[in-house]
């Protein structure tokens, strides 16, 4: 106790006393923490009241798993809707590359085209990396192929590696540690995706292990990278929860007990309780500089962390968008509508058709006289997205001209008023629809119908 280090914080500029270090505990039996995860009942959240600081790094960047993650929960993109996509990745994360990485299969020949192509880019950012199996070939092959990193599974918790492995934490320790040391060996940098770590022992196991994975990082002079995977979506971000479901105890526990750096922390989440959001833009408070997000939170089951979503979060936090074009992500909603065939929820935020509507009738009423009342920010400067009024019974002649105006975009002499003849037809069928018993709004492909059929002369 005598022996451990004072030393100075340079976050808060405070002496600090060395904390306690963490050996293996190696159960005979496996932790799977039952009382908090009785399977046959509802999860339990549980308080201990123990807070930990902020410690929010002074950069942090977003890392992306569309092309690994994401397409493990649907049909493979093609080599050149990978490649378009990339190219919209890389214009969203700015100057400044806030979109710090993408990670890609290597198992198909169609992946690595794509890799391939991704890389004749030459990009900076986002940079490409990788997901293999643990092996020396496939590590092999990330070095021929001129990757710098690589993403290597390393689950943690007692589920995985006594049901799964059917190894005790002994023996899966030395088997991951061999693993990362053949990879050091081949000159890759080694990504350690520390799986279930919310149902992980993290005092016993995660801390221990992940102090050995950074001693090994400095005989080989190798930078090692610690993702935390939230993989079934149990972290949560209350001041006070217990781990290992404390997102923000996991980050601490890995800075301060497991000596590992900001920089080498990533949280990649799942949302199967709907707090990916929540718990990433968390793990960057308390010290973690890199998320990793999916597209749409295209992933496994309720799917990863939405990219677009941590864009703006990103804005929240720092106060500004460091140069990330954010009307790209209107382009992606696009382009996976229109040319790969998915299909966004309509209310999904800044993405969905629905999600900057407003529809009921006093709403609309606010938006037309200040749309500052009830849209969430510029959304056309933002997202190349103008806040739109749905046509109602109670939208009236200028309701029709707005929506007109905004959903077709007129500028100058196209905009159209509220005593435009095509406004008026529009008002009359609409009128026709609601004298008629109709309830609800007008949707917007019944208005596109009624507009072309105006302008035939069909109605």
């Amino acid at each position: 106790m005598e022996n451990r280090k004072v030393f100075m914080n340079r976050q808060n500029n405070l002496l600090q006393l060395e904390e306690h270090l963490y050996t293996l505990v190696d159960v005979g039996e496996p932790n799977v923490f039952r009382n908090l995860f009785p399977y046959d009942e509802v999860p339990k959240i549980a308080f201990n009241d123990r807070i930990v600081p902020h410690n929010f790094p002074e950069e942090i960047w977003i890392t992306d798993t569309t092309f690994r993650d994401g397409q493990q929960s649907r049909a493979p993109y093609s080599t050149e809707q990978i490649v378009t996509i990339f190219d919209y990745l890389h214009r969203l994360g700015g100057p400044k590359g806030i979109i710090r990485q993408s990670e890609f299969f290597l198992y198909s020949k169609k992946d690595r085209d794509a890799v391939y192509k991704c890389m004749e880019k030459g990009y900076q950012f986002p940079e490409v990396t990788s997901w293999i199996r643990a092996s020396k070939k496939d590590f092999q092959l990330v070095k021929d192929i001129g990757m710098k990193e690589t993403g290597i599974l390393v689950s943690c918790s007692d589920y995985h590696i006594f049901y799964k492995m059917k190894m005790t934490r002994r023996e899966a320790m030395n088997h991951y540690l061999n693993v990362v040391q053949e990879c050091l060996e081949t000159g890759v940098a080694p990504r350690c995706h520390l799986e279930d770590i919310t149902r992980s022992d993290i005092h016993g196991f995660v801390i221990p292990f992940c102090m050995e994975l950074m001693k090994l990082g400095e005989r080989y002079r190798i930078p090692v990278k610690i993702r935390a995977c939230d993989t079934m979506g149990y972290g949560v971000n209350f001041s006070g929860a217990v781990i290992p479901r404390s997102v923000q105890g996991i980050i601490y526990g890995l800075l301060t007990h497991g000596g590992v750096p900001s920089h080498l922390i990533e949280w990649h989440g799942h949302n199967d309780f709907y707090k990916a959001v929540t718990n990433s833009t968390t793990a960057w408070l308390y010290g973690a500089c890199g998320i990793n997000c999916s597209l749409f939170g295209i992933g496994e089951r309720t799917g990863n962390t939405p990219l677009e979503a941590m864009v703006f979060e990103y804005a929240q936090l720092k106060g500004t968008l460091d140069g990330m074009d954010t009307t790209v992500i209107t382009e992606l909603a696009d382009y996976f509508t229109k040319e790969i065939g998915y299909k966004i929820p309509p209310r999904t935020p800044f993405v969905g058709k629905n999600f900057n509507v407003t529809r009921a009738g006093i709403h609309a009423d606010g938006l037309l006289k200040n749309e500052e009342i009830y849209n969430i920010f510029d959304t056309e400067k933002f997202l190349n997205r103008p806040a739109l009024v749905a046509v109602s019974n109670t939208s009236g002649l200028a309701g029709i001209a707005h929506w007109i105006n905004t959903y077709f975009k007129l500028k100058g002499d196209e905009i159209v008023d509220k005593n435009d003849p095509l406004v008026i037809k529009v008002k009359e069928w609409v009128d026709e629809e609601y004298d008629s018993g109709r309830v609800t709004v007008i949707t917007d492909e019944e208005l596109i119908g009624v507009i072309t059929d105006i302008r035939e002369n069909r109605l």
